[in-house]
């Protein structure tokens, strides 16, 4: 393959000739100020059928909740035990189209042309990648999951340490905490990020480089030509709005369940539906005000705060824990990690059906309806960055920080819960006798200044909670106004709004299952155009100058 290949001419759907000599920034079509406040930019059916889709949903699930609530948790289970094997399989496909790419010389382009250079700095592009990844999940099974893979099920048919008696097995205690750790960064680490990373530099490549919508729309037309601009282009836009909207309400409804939680657990509120629609209405509300202010007023400087608050959360579980045993935890569940991640990444022959199902395709479900807001927000902050340094950032960083993130408050958790046996060796559990939400809480309890870092730990959630729900609703937004990402004000506002009662619909529908029921339905439909968007990718790339 040549390094010099010709330039792409790419019709816009105007009819004009764009490439990559024409310069073109991403939003200068904005018609906010020609609109007005209270205007809409409908320009195409994807707003509208968008938006009375999900009216028509959350009508629906709240006149029909308990036969909602049985059609969620029979659609949970069937996507996960049947399609189990096409999340793992399209996930390590993903993975290895980005070591493909960064190591061709398709990873000297640089996006947004020879002369583009970053908007950002280091530190806020990370902090946003952080933050707007998957910070909730981070703070939401960032304990409990290491402790539960460690003792209930272990990864791979692998034995936990504790036997049914409750007596604790030493000799088995340092693979079952390895194989813990592992599993969980294993869920945290290269594979979502790899989805996140293919829907990213789609995004980045056909915009910026190509001078296209910034919509998903765009990164098709190397495969569909101008129909992109019709209605195959309409219901790839209109899958992607729906992926991202039960992706993002299920971070919403987990945020709100830790949070409440933990406002129980320290102050004492009623931990109840109620409290987790009044938080979620409320955080909904001060992301409005961040969605408004846009991208470097709202989302770059809450992401910023949110960095700072898990750092110094990070900083104090590090210092107060088991300090030489969390450095030792992060070496072992990084080597663990390293040596673990193929046989965990099979989709075949496995037999630990409960691991691979219930939480890996769950977790690839998720991520990958997650991918069109987090991919098109990384595009929308990525600009000047070569496709190699954009990848290799992309999925390196992330998941060092995952791993550094697992063994910190994984490491600490899984040495509270294999210290706390009596002598006799049965097992006191303390972090497992909580609920998922209580079990970071839980952990506060056993170290100093609980109230403190408990109290820091609600404002982490909370500011994760509005980060995503804010940039989520910019990244909707742009796919419903036709790749524009200064639409009218109220459009943003809408579909804020929109977030935070889809999330209370869910919550009241079925709860947690039904929550984790649309996002595997959005996720395997995703998964399927997320494979089409490899293919269209490497065309893009191919003919790009280097």
């Amino acid at each position: 393959m040549s390094d010099s290949s010709e330039g792409m001419d790419i019709p816009s759907p105007d009819g004009a000739v764009n490439t990559i000599d024409t310069p073109y920034t991403v939003g200068e079509d904005n018609v906010q100020g020609k609109l007005g406040p209270l205007s809409f930019d409908i320009h195409n059916p994807v707003f509208l059928i968008s938006s009375l889709m999900t009216v028509a949903f959350v009508l629906v699930t709240l006149i029909f909740q308990d036969q909602a609530g049985a059609v969620f948790n029979w659609l949970f289970t069937f996507v996960t035990t049947t399609f189990d094997w096409l999340f793992l399989s399209a996930a390590n496909v993903f993975v290895l189209f980005c070591i493909f790419i960064a190591l061709t010389p398709m990873g000297k382009v640089r996006l947004g042309g020879k002369e583009a250079t970053p908007d950002y700095t280091y530190l806020s592009w990370f902090a946003m990648l952080f933050a707007a990844g998957m910070g909730i999940g981070l703070m939401f099974f960032g304990v409990l999951e290491p402790v539960y893979h460690m003792q209930v099920s272990q990864p791979l048919g692998l034995e936990g340490p504790f036997g049914e008696d409750g007596t604790l097995n030493q000799d088995q205690v340092a693979n079952a905490r390895a194989h813990g750790l592992a599993a969980t960064i294993f869920h945290f680490g290269l594979h979502p990020w790899a989805a996140y990373t293919v829907v990213a530099l789609s995004l980045a490549l056909f915009t910026y480089n190509k001078q296209l919508p910034l919509s998903l729309r765009s990164a098709f037309y190397t495969i569909l030509g101008d129909r992109v601009w019709g209605w195959p282009g309409h219901i790839i836009d209109i899958i992607a709005v729906f992926a991202t909207l039960f992706g993002l309400t299920t971070s919403l409804g987990l945020g709100a369940q830790q949070a409440t939680a933990g406002m129980n657990y320290v102050f004492g509120v009623p931990n109840t539906i109620n409290t987790q629609i009044i938080v979620i209405a409320c955080v909904t509300g001060i992301a409005l005000i961040s969605v408004i202010r846009g991208i470097d007023g709202g989302v770059k400087l809450l992401s910023n705060i949110n960095m700072g608050f898990a750092a110094l959360l990070l900083l104090f579980v590090f210092i107060a824990g088991p300090t030489l045993t969390i450095l030792k935890d992060i070496g072992i569940g990084l080597v663990t990690y390293a040596r673990d991640v193929i046989p965990l990444s099979n989709p075949i022959g496995r037999d630990d059906d409960s691991f691979r199902q219930s939480w890996t395709s769950f977790y690839w479900a998720w991520w990958i309806s997650w991918s069109p807001f987090v991919g098109m927000f990384i595009a929308r902050v990525s600009r000047g960055r070569t496709v190699r340094e954009f990848i290799t950032c992309v999925m390196l960083i992330p998941t060092l920080l995952a791993v550094v993130w697992m063994g910190v408050f994984g490491g600490t958790a899984i040495n509270q819960v294999v210290t706390m046996t009596d002598e006799s060796g049965v097992y006191q559990n303390v972090i497992g006798s909580y609920n998922d939400a209580i079990a970071m809480f839980a952990m506060f309890g056993d170290m100093p200044l609980t109230a403190i870092t408990s109290t820091l730990g609600i404002i982490l959630v909370l500011v994760f909670f509005i980060t995503s729900s804010d940039s989520g609703s910019l990244v909707i937004d742009t796919i419903t106004a036709g790749g524009k990402t200064e639409a009218p004000t109220s459009q943003r506002v809408f579909w804020a709004t929109t977030e935070g009662i889809v999330a209370i619909v869910l919550l009241l529908g079925g709860g947690l299952t039904a929550l984790q029921a649309m996002v595997n339905a959005t996720g395997i439909i995703f998964t399927v155009v997320l494979l089409f968007l490899c293919y269209a990718t490497y065309k893009g790339l191919r003919t790009e100058p280097r």
